[in-house]
């Protein structure tokens, strides 16, 4: 039977500081001491009435310090009253309780994905469908299709469709562009790094003699100093040929994806992006009562910035009204963008990537783009933890996770910066040196492990497995105490296995059990791999933990919020190739039934 006492978990060991009514303090203090008489005394008062929900005669998997197994639950308003067992919890029902027979059906805390891009992902097929590209002939079918019905001039962009997943693992040409497009500007853009046809190129003034600004790269042949048509980090200009959304379409879109993310299990995401905008769109679901997702919020900070005027924006953002406590809709964040990607040859590495014609790298000593310098860095972080904020950068290689986390030391000296859980977006190309720095420093991480299924054939190719040894080391991360959790970095296409990065958090939980790969023999490390109930708690209470929720949801507990998703078969026991199967069968949020 579960309580409410609070305790280490002891597969991921969480740092001193706990998060009591979103205040930093450390446990066994009067404040916290307080907060937990305070839930005991609602316990006590709930447990009095008869709940309104119980489900009854399952495998509750709670996911609490001990992973304890129970029988049965007990819901009242948004609220768990009482875990145990079928007779204890039966015992609470009255004449109003609703009673749901399980069968013996698994149950789980609701799931939690630290990364998702909700805006963006809803709206991009708004215009029209766009097809699974897994081949240049895809890419390049796609960009004619495109040709035949947008006005000549007009742009074309092929979004997120990253040369690691391609079968020939490489980019297409700007030759090859040319010829699928030849009077309309074209890019394939891959995140921070493009290919360009000439009229794109022609569009954005770049020609031989260009030099662009901060860490921007203009690809050229080594031989003849063409333009190759690649550029890295590079800001540039695209027109749009599609239908914009009104901000009504882009709610109901938003809408709809939050429907697919609760049909998988999802009942709470992490914006790791968010604009102005975004948090208008999410405010204004929440009064219309459609926000079937709990959605923690890291704002976006253009770290190219001057350095005075970043200060001003965190500043604005510490003053936002959902900086106020809510488990619903809450700012906790900050985020700026550190390195470019390993899908497309530009993460900041510790030692030169090497000549590659995957990645079109013809100097043997480039290492990637670093996008801020170290000492701005340092003050970017040092106003966030100021301001209460937990920063976070996009931060692939070990290069960018070196200098950030040479920031959070820095900062760390200072002021205390445990209690902001500094975290790591993506935190990929690990070292032994780093980890043991972020069991030191509390850092947490949100890592994606779809990144590995989909992206180890072309990253071994590239790297070899010995460079690869501390690639989203999970088991080590969870031997030395640090926390991280599992996201998707949802990106594009609603859908949880059609979706550019795809959320289906149970293909998340297979990878890190087996470590494999698409079109990849073996396993990737899979001494790294991760047990049943290292998985489980990856998507529930460390991802609660990284988005300072873990005293209202991550586990199913007395006094917690009542969320919670039935399987169809036993996540625990069932065959590990069937994990990736598993589906949902019913999703609550704070004990509202929201699928189906």
């Amino acid at each position: 039977m579960t309580t409410i006492e609070p305790r280490s978990h002891a597969s991921w060991l969480a740092p001193t500081v706990a998060v009591r009514n979103k205040q930093p303090v450390q446990r066994g203090l009067p404040l916290a001491a307080l907060a937990w008489l305070a839930a005991w005394a609602w316990v006590a008062t709930a447990a009095a009435q008869e709940p309104d929900l119980i489900l009854h005669h399952g495998k509750i998997v709670t996911a609490d310090a001990n992973f304890t197994l129970a029988q049965a639950i007990a819901i009242d308003g948004e609220r768990i009253v009482k875990v145990g067992t079928n007779d204890e919890v039966l015992a609470l029902k009255g004449p109003g309780t609703k009673l749901v027979d399980l069968e013996g059906k698994c149950v789980l805390p609701g799931l939690i994905d630290s990364h998702t891009h909700p805006t963006s992902a809803a709206l991009h097929e708004f215009d029209h469908p766009i097809p699974d590209m897994e081949s240049i002939a895809d890419v390049l079918e796609y960009i004619k299709s495109r040709a035949a019905v947008v006005p000549e001039g007009q742009w074309i962009v092929v979004r997120q469709v990253f040369i690691t997943r391609l079968r020939e693992q490489r980019y297409p040409t700007r030759a090859e562009l040319d010829a699928a497009a030849p009077r309309h500007p074209v890019v394939f853009s891959t995140g921070p790094d493009a290919m360009l046809n000439t009229l794109a190129l022609k569009e954005n003034g770049i020609d031989r003699d260009y030099r662009p600004m901060g860490a921007g790269v203009v690809e050229k042949d080594p031989t003849t100093g063409e333009l190759t048509g690649l550029v890295r980090a590079l800001s540039i200009k695209t027109g749009t040929s599609g239908r914009s959304a009104t901000p009504a379409q882009r709610r109901d879109r938003l809408a709809a994806l939050f429907a697919d993310y609760n049909s998988v299990g999802l009942t709470c995401v992490a914006d790791r992006n968010a604009s102005s905008s975004a948090l208008e769109d999410y405010q204004q679901l929440r009064r219309e009562g459609r926000l079937s997702v709990r959605m923690m919020i890291s704002h976006g900070v253009n770290a190219g910035s001057r350095l005075e005027t970043i200060r001003q924006q965190i500043a604005q953002i510490a003053a936002h009204p959902l900086r106020q406590p809510d488990p619903l809709l809450r700012i906790i964040g900050i985020k700026c963008f550190l390195d470019g990607g390993m899908l497309t040859g530009s993460a900041y590495m510790r030692a030169p990537w090497g000549v590659s014609d995957i990645y079109l790298i013809r100097d043997p000593q480039y290492r990637g783009v670093l996008m801020i310098e170290p000492e701005k860095l340092v003050e970017i972080v040092r106003a966030a933890a100021e301001a209460g904020l937990q920063f976070t950068a996009h931060s692939v290689g070990d290069g960018a996770i070196h200098t950030l986390l040479g920031a959070y030391a820095e900062v760390s000296r200072s002021m205390p910066l445990r209690a902001t859980r500094p975290c790591i977006t993506h935190c990929n190309f690990l070292t032994a040196e780093a980890i043991e720095q972020m069991a030191q420093l509390g850092v947490v991480a949100d890592i994606q492990p779809a990144w590995l299924y989909l992206d180890a054939r072309t990253l071994t190719a590239q790297f070899g497995r010995e460079r690869l040894r501390y690639f989203q080391p999970l088991k080590t991360l969870a031997e030395r105490g640090v926390i991280v959790g599992g996201g998707s970095d949802h990106m594009q296409k609603i859908g949880a296995l059609r979706s550019i990065n795809p959320y289906h958090p149970f293909l998340g939980m297979w990878v890190t059990l087996t470590r494999q790969a698409r079109w990849f023999e073996g396993a990737l490390n899979p001494h790294e791999a991760l047990s049943r109930q290292q998985a489980i708690r990856f998507y529930t209470w460390n991802n609660a933990y990284l988005l300072f929720l873990e005293d209202q949801i991550g586990s199913l507990e007395a006094g917690k919020l009542a969320d919670l998703i039935v399987l169809d078969r036993d996540l625990l026991t069932c065959p590990v190739d069937d994990v990736r199967q598993v589906r949902v069968l019913a999703t609550y949020l704070g004990g509202r039934q929201v699928y189906p």
